[in-house]
């Protein structure tokens, strides 16, 4: 690992996802939630995620969106597939790795909205401290707040490598 600088070890990030799912767990207690991942980035995310939270009425959906093309965003945003579940009159979960601009975030929660879900609720593992004039400006639940840089691991990339790293970094 001597390429990287590591920001979160992995016990760090689990210990934070573990409690994530406990918070998610208390706010939606006994109402039925649908979380719906970001593809490809927040699916590690995800599943830590979905194993800690302890909800009977619990269901995963998934969507692929995005605007990076080679480690730099476009500035806009691409619904890439469609979702199996219905989201109409539904309690959604947008789950995604990292929210950078909060373009991506933001039009799939408008998204999930006109098609009738009943909330629409976010948690990333990191939100990175800084504007965002043209996105949702923060995640309901976020694992870390952290400093302009370009992250991997825990699903974050470049060029889609480094997605498997269980723990955070930076590329030296």
């Amino acid at each position: 690992m001597d390429k990287f600088e590591i920001i979160k070890t992995p016990d760090e990030v689990n210990s934070r996802i573990q409690e994530m799912g406990a918070e998610i767990t208390k706010a939606f207690d006994s109402v039925p939630l649908t979380m719906i991942v970001v593809m490809n980035g927040g699916l590690f995310f995800a599943a830590k995620l979905a194993e800690t939270i302890k909800l009977y009425d619990f269901y995963m959906d998934s969507i692929a969106a995005g605007s990076y093309n080679h480690d730099i965003s476009t500035g806009i945003v691409e619904l890439r597939s469609t979702l199996k579940l219905d989201p109409k009159g539904r309690n959604i979960l947008i789950v995604d790795e990292v929210l950078d601009s909060g373009r991506t975030l933001k039009a799939i929660r408008e998204n999930l909205l006109e098609m009738g879900a009943l909330s629409v609720k976010t948690a990333v593992l990191v939100e990175k401290k800084l504007s965002r004039p043209d996105g949702i400006e923060h995640a309901d639940w976020v694992g870390f707040f952290m400093d302009d840089r370009y992250l991997i691991g825990c699903g974050m990339d470049s060029e889609e490598k480094y997605r498997h790293y269980p723990g955070i970094a930076v590329l030296k």
